[in-house]
């Protein structure tokens, strides 16, 4: 069992790497289609700035790799960054294309409240789901971003935290995983998140 963490130039991988090696999992970090193929699900790190992050997956290839995976039914998890990734398009920076894996887009989070939303906010619980398994409502989880994702289809919400507008905090659609904070960073808490998902790698 191996999870490939996708390289494509931003991200905070190293604490991420850490994380989920400390729960026993392995993880080979690759920009490069047959290392990722080989691996039992891959990860989409965060932070860092949509508009870079789809271009350079664009130039490598990326992109493919990550939509043949999920197409394989194999678990695909975007933290932050990576989660916004996975949706149709994005408003920073412009107009940019995503993964288009789930339907929905990704919007500024308004000024009526302090930007970047950076620090520690509770969960809400909105439906039960492998990734928050023993994990209780208004238990704490990090956050450091700007923009938000706002889906089109709010059955995939699982979770979600308050900070001016709603934020989807997990969202769950067949084997694709997203979490807008960063488990790495999110104490025990975190650690029970990505302990789930370790039980979703086929």
């Amino acid at each position: 069992m191996k999870l490939g963490i996708v390289d494509y130039g931003v991200g905070n991988i190293y604490s991420l790497k850490k994380a989920l090696e400390h729960i026993g999992i392995d993880t080979a970090v690759s920009k490069y289609a047959k290392v990722l193929d080989s691996c039992s699900g891959i990860v989409l790190p965060g932070v860092g700035a949509f508009c870079d992050a789809a271009s350079n997956m664009s130039a490598d290839g990326l992109d493919q790799v990550i939509m043949n995976q999920a197409a394989k039914g194999k678990l695909v998890l975007g933290i932050c960054l990576g989660m916004q990734l996975m949706y149709d398009y994005s408003t920073e920076g412009g107009m940019h294309k995503g993964l288009g894996l789930i339907s929905g887009w990704v919007d500024r989070i308004p000024d009526k409240v302090k930007v970047p939303h950076m620090g520690w906010n509770a969960l809400s619980i909105n439906k039960p789901c492998k990734a928050l398994e023993g994990i209780e409502d208004g238990d704490y989880v990090y956050y450091v971003h700007s923009y938000y994702v706002r889906p089109e289809d709010s059955s995939c919400v699982c979770a979600g935290s308050s900070y001016g507008v709603d934020i989807p905090a997990v969202v769950v659609k067949e084997n694709l995983v997203g979490m807008q904070f960063h488990p790495e960073k999110s104490g025990d808490t975190g650690l029970k998140i990505l302990n789930n998902i370790k039980e979703l790698i086929i």
